[in-house]
């Protein structure tokens, strides 16, 4: 027997009956020979950590356009912080942590430059719509490269949790459904962090039942959210908050959107973005042998090809680019 082997009959002793095992998995796209030391999730989420789209999310906004401070939230801190809530409940619960933490790290891969508003833009110019979620799978399936295949090949569940994190349609394993809450009670949270830090709201503006509810710190409210979340959740076939947590929850994800998402001062540098984002795309589309061959599938369909080029950079090289090509060169001579 070897350690592979090993530690899924450790899962099958120590995880409960309601936990997705790794040796349960539906597979891959393509089978592969199994890793002697590492579970399938465990493969999963070292192909992820170990990828380009993954190491592109530190210099991706998360709500606040290339702030100046180092301590604001990017993509990447985002996806570490659902990553250890969603870790801590399904420790709790005795689900699959391996399985937890890949659908963590990818959830977000396929995210635009400049956050949701990077998202917006290209659902709005695209003929065929942008949603992140959709993107994230693709990423890991086709423009992602392991070894010599396209994609990473991921798991079937892996794939189903980055792909529903988010929409009407739930993840089919309860370690997807408790990132896709995960994820939410991240960025509530650290949205609100960050808000503070820029001088967008204070902690006072937020309702006094959710504080009450909730808690007044960043850290008592994630403590409490998780706490609910496991305590009616336990031994049940889904992922649950209790009326109350849910109510409050609500409430401060609606002030977030009043008060900080589509707050002006907040989104005062959204216009510069989407000029940016704008003038790319039909720069791109007008001159796609300009895209670097190594960044897509040269099968597809142009427009889908800018459509990947752009949602993979970063805010930093989508402006780099942008000062390329439409900014005028100092004369040198």
């Amino acid at each position: 027997m070897n350690l592979r082997e090993e530690y899924e009959k450790y899962e099958n002793m120590r995880l409960s009956k309601l936990a997705c095992k790794s040796v349960k998995s539906k597979g891959r796209k393509i089978e592969e020979e199994e890793c002697k030391i590492r579970t399938n999730f465990q493969r999963d989420r070292d192909r992820i950590i170990h990828s380009k789209a993954f190491r592109r999310l530190k210099h991706k906004t998360q709500v606040f356009l290339a702030p100046e401070g180092d301590h604001y939230r990017t993509r990447l801190t985002h996806t570490l912080e659902v990553s250890q809530i969603s870790r801590t409940i399904a420790r709790a619960l005795r689900l699959n942590e391996d399985l937890t933490e890949a659908i963590s790290l990818g959830h977000d891969l396929g995210h635009t430059p400049f956050g949701h508003n990077g998202e917006k833009i290209l659902d709005n110019i695209t003929s065929f719509g942008f949603q992140h979620n959709i993107q994230s799978l693709r990423v890991v399936d086709l423009l992602e490269k392991h070894k010599n295949m396209q994609g990473l090949n991921l798991t079937f569940e892996v794939r189903d949790g980055i792909l529903n994190h988010r929409g009407q349609k739930n993840p089919v394993t309860l370690e997807g459904k408790i990132v896709k809450t995960a994820d939410r009670i991240a960025y509530l949270n650290h949205d609100i962090d960050d808000a503070v830090r820029a001088g967008v709201i204070c902690i006072g503006d937020i309702p006094k039942d959710v504080i009450e509810i909730l808690g007044k710190s960043h850290g008592e409210r994630i403590n409490n959210m998780v706490i609910d979340m496991i305590e009616n959740s336990m031994d049940k076939d889904d992922i649950l908050m209790s009326e109350k947590a849910t109510y409050a929850t609500d409430k401060l994800r609606n002030y977030m959107f009043e008060n900080i998402y589509l707050n002006d001062e907040a989104k005062s540098e959204n216009y510069k973005s989407e000029k940016i984002l704008k003038d790319l795309f039909y720069y791109y589309m007008d001159n796609p042998s300009e895209i670097p061959e190594d960044t897509f599938n040269i099968d597809e369909d142009r427009e889908v090809r800018v459509k990947d080029y752009i949602a993979g950079m970063t805010d930093r090289y989508a402006i780099k680019k942008f000062k390329d090509i439409f900014m005028p060169l100092p004369w040198d001579k």
